[in-house]
């Protein structure tokens, strides 16, 4: 696929680079596009007599359907279709009739121990290497295809969190209040939430946006002391265009004894959802009752790397089963949540003899999993190795590796951490948190 990083006048800048599957190399445009002359005289059906003639609402309509890098490549063609970013009703267009794409955006941190990826500048004060990490990759699993972004504007000292509705959360590293960011990485916007009210070391955080609302619940790590750190409370954010909002004016107790394992939350069905650890459970939380509730996971005396993810509106559970005293072969397990509430039931295995080259690469490292629509991607932490599942035609395959990544000054030790991400070039509920004019001030005591 060409590339696209069409250059636009907005608040922030934005870059994207891009790589088909096919080669290892990548390729960008600054200010041009290579785009087909249709106007070929050899070709009936290509009569720029027939074509100049059509209707621009039906234009309009042909343009919303295109994905994002053709997108910003079609600006280039003239004045009018460079201004469609900034076209109320395209927008509004886009926004009814766009399909949802369902891809993956992953960044590449050195932690092996934490969700939490490290951009803070260096003790030099220059930032250049750590700027260098500020960005992520886009995957796109229907064409195979790679983009890269760049996040040069988010503030140092921030990671990537969470994402839903086309937006990336970025939170504080600093322990105390966090402070938190989202951004739609494909038009650089950029919107601050208000900081939270308890002090906090690597919560788990969990983002829902849909068209007219957003809801944000950071929960577990409490600083109970400089020194020190316990999973005791939850704190919920929510905004919606009624004219509600909950500034984390909301909290609750996490359930006795929990062990939260510092990382992202699952949002399902309008709950969130985290693994528990020692022993092995999901816990639930239903950000509407303010409430919390335990559920029991399957063969929880024999999971490793048991993870959450979200597929197609249910919530699904991924881990290896490991039967050391009985003669069961190891192997990647899937199971889905029924209705009910309480009860899994497997609705997939890995191929065993890809389990077999899985394992392997992982050597008991472990493993994350991220689902998006029909797919789920499988990231060996360590490696920058994935494998990726479709659950509808039930096909399974390692990903290409990223072009943009390997290169001979990369570190050993890098992995990816992915994010679900449904790319959109309008997010409108941002401007909910742009109104808002109370004086936020962070919590000290």
């Amino acid at each position: 696929m060409d590339a696209f990083n069409i250059p636009i006048t907005m608040p922030m800048s934005y870059s994207f680079t891009t790589s088909g599957s096919g080669g290892g190399g990548s390729s960008s445009s600054t200010g041009s596009a290579a785009i087909t002359n249709v106007n070929n005289n050899n070709n009936p059906w290509m009569d720029s007599r027939i074509w100049s003639k059509l209707p621009q609402r039906l234009i309009d309509r042909v343009i919303a359907f295109l994905p994002p890098p053709s997108f910003f490549r079609a600006r280039a063609v003239c004045k009018r279709w460079y201004g469609l970013l900034f076209s109320s009703s395209f927008l509004e267009l886009y926004l009814q009739i766009s399909p949802r794409r369902h891809w993956f955006l992953f960044f590449k941190h050195k932690s092996l121990k934490s969700c939490i990826y490290r951009n803070r500048a260096s003790g030099g004060g220059s930032g250049g290497s750590d700027r260098a990490n500020c960005e992520g990759y886009l995957f796109d699993p229907d064409s195979i295809s790679w983009y890269r972004l760049s996040f040069s504007l988010i503030p140092p000292g921030f990671s990537p969190v969470s994402s839903s509705g086309g937006l990336i959360c970025w939170v504080s590293d600093d322990a105390g209040p966090k402070s938190l960011f989202l951004s739609n990485p494909l038009v650089g916007s950029l919107s601050q939430l208000p900081p939270t009210l308890r002090p906090r070391l690597f919560p788990s955080i969990g983002l829902s946006v849909t068209p007219s609302s957003i809801d944000v619940a950071v929960a577990g790590d409490d600083l109970i002391s400089p020194y020190a750190v316990k999973n005791l409370t939850t704190e919920s954010f929510h905004i919606d265009g009624g004219g509600f909002y909950s500034l984390w004016g909301t909290t609750s107790s996490l359930p006795r004894l929990c062990s939260l394992e510092s990382g992202r939350m699952v949002h399902v069905q309008g709950r969130f959802y985290c693994m528990n650890y020692s022993p092995f459970s999901v816990l639930g939380y239903d950000i509407t009752s303010n409430s919390w509730w335990k559920i029991q996971a399957p063969m929880r005396r024999f999971l490793r790397s048991p993870n959450l993810v979200e597929s197609k509106g249910r919530l699904i559970l991924v881990a290896t089963v490991e039967k050391s005293k009985l003669n069961v072969p190891k192997s990647l397990r899937i199971w889905g949540l029924q209705a009910c509430g309480t009860t899994w039931v497997e609705i997939e295995r890995m191929p065993q003899q890809l389990y077999h080259q899985f394992s392997e690469v992982e050597g008991n490292h472990g493993f994350d999993c991220v689902g998006n629509g029909e797919f789920i991607a499988f990231m060996i932490r360590g490696s920058e190795k994935a494998v990726l599942f479709d659950t509808y035609r039930k096909t399974w395959q390692w990903i290409p590796p990223c072009p943009f990544l390997g290169g001979e000054g990369e570190e050993e030790g890098s992995e990816l951490h992915g994010f679900a991400y449904e790319p959109r070039i309008a997010t409108p509920v941002t401007t909910l948190l742009d109104q808002l004019t109370l004086p936020f001030q962070p919590f000290n005591g």
